[in-house]
């Protein structure tokens, strides 16, 4: 056998063990992508699963007196039999309605009510804790007609609640936006000015190369050790009311402030310096380049950049733990500087409740979370493709 032969006979050996390493290396790929896309929708199958039953309440019909007894004392606004099974929260509710809505005094009206955690749950299938006279009540309502289960508003107009048919996630979305607010007030302006300056007219020193590892590393540590940086400057030393959305708002724009850095220093990184040469060969100033060419052609990164970055900050829940912003919030908050929660928060409240119910809302939560979180980041992918330029 020839030496031209043998050494062909060696490079198909060895072309062969290549493609069954790049068969075997894809073949991984595939095995991690599908692994990975299978857990992500047994993820979504498992919140919508049991997320989308917090979406409906029962609702019992029953005759509702408005009288001056039934002022005094809710529980005699409806009959004895229906006490069990109707929401106390909503009972304690009629007083305030008669004082808002005094023409229905000294009637009888026939209302669908909310029913208590218990009956809905029964209804839904997931739970027995009713008693056997409950439940022939429940049942025999049902055939009558007098039981359904409804939209359910309350999930989406009440604050929390120690009653799990009224919990709702109104205060911890309004405390949400009010957080977010104060966070894009403060993190994007000094983010972004900390970017051009450091990016355009910061020399190159020693001084500056340790800003900018500090930034780097500023940007990977725990979120938590944020909560605690926001505990001792903004209330310990500065006094903002503890538990505020004014201060869950400023430590989250210390969180968010890196990252809007280093991404608005990509952005004007991108930009050529054919474009800076050309304006500073008509005789514009560095300020003038920046201001009237660089800045607007990076717009569209520094806006992708700052809006994951809130969204990022939206879902932290470790930091807003410091703070005290994971308290029992029922009143939807009307300024900065009260008591407030965010989404987080309370769901990572509802989770560690023992009450079935709070499982459907702990999961509705997520997806509503999910939501905005996605909605923020298409938001961010959609501005990319909109105004980037491409040189």
């Amino acid at each position: 056998m020839s030496k031209q032969v043998l050494a062909n006979m060696k490079t198909n050996k060895r072309l062969r063990k290549r493609y069954r390493k790049e068969k075997l290396f894809k073949g991984s790929a595939i095995f991690a992508l599908s692994l990975a896309a299978a857990f992500l929708v047994f993820f979504f199958y498992n919140i919508i699963n049991q997320g989308y039953s917090a979406l409906v309440q029962a609702q019992i019909l029953v005759d509702v007196q408005y009288n001056e007894a039934s002022h005094k004392s809710y529980r005699k606004a409806i009959d004895k039999s229906y006490r069990k099974i109707v929401s106390r929260g909503w009972l304690r509710t009629l007083p305030i309605y008669m004082e808002d809505h005094p023409e229905v005094m000294n009637t009888v009206r026939n209302e669908w009510v909310v029913a208590t955690a218990d009956v809905d749950q029964y209804l839904k299938g997931k739970s027995n804790r009713l008693k056997d006279k409950q439940k022939r009540q429940i049942d025999k309502l049902q055939e009558e007609g007098k039981v359904k289960l409804s939209f359910n508003s309350n999930f989406f107009t009440n604050g929390d609640s120690k009653m799990a048919e009224l919990a709702g996630i109104k205060s911890a979305l309004v405390g949400s936006i009010y957080v977010l607010i104060v966070t894009l007030l403060v993190a994007l302006p000094i983010g972004v000015m900390t970017a051009i300056y450091l990016e355009e007219f910061a020399p190159d020193n020693r001084l500056t190369q340790v800003i900018e590892v500090n930034i780097n590393n500023l940007a990977a540590i725990p979120s938590i050790l944020f909560g605690l940086l926001g505990l001792a400057i903004f209330i310990n030393f500065f006094g903002v009311p503890r538990s505020s959305a004014l201060v869950g708002g400023l430590t989250l724009a210390l969180m968010t402030l890196p990252v809007i850095i280093i991404t608005t220093r990509a952005a004007l990184r991108a930009v050529p310096h054919t474009i800076r040469e050309a304006a500073y060969g008509l005789g514009a100033s560095k300020w003038q380049t920046v201001w009237h060419h660089t800045l607007p052609l990076a717009l569209p990164g520094i806006l992708t950049g700052s809006i994951i970055g809130l969204a990022q900050a939206m879902g932290e829940t470790a930091p807003l733990l410091i703070i005290g912003m994971m308290a029992y919030i029922p009143d939807t908050p009307t300024g900065f500087t009260e008591v407030a929660t965010v989404l987080p928060a309370q769901i990572f409240t509802w989770a560690g409740e023992s009450i079935r119910a709070y499982e459907e809302r702990t999961a509705a939560a997520i997806l509503v979370l999910l939501s905005l979180l996605l909605s923020m980041n298409s938001l961010a992918v959609w501005l990319r493709k909109r105004f980037e330029t491409r040189w």
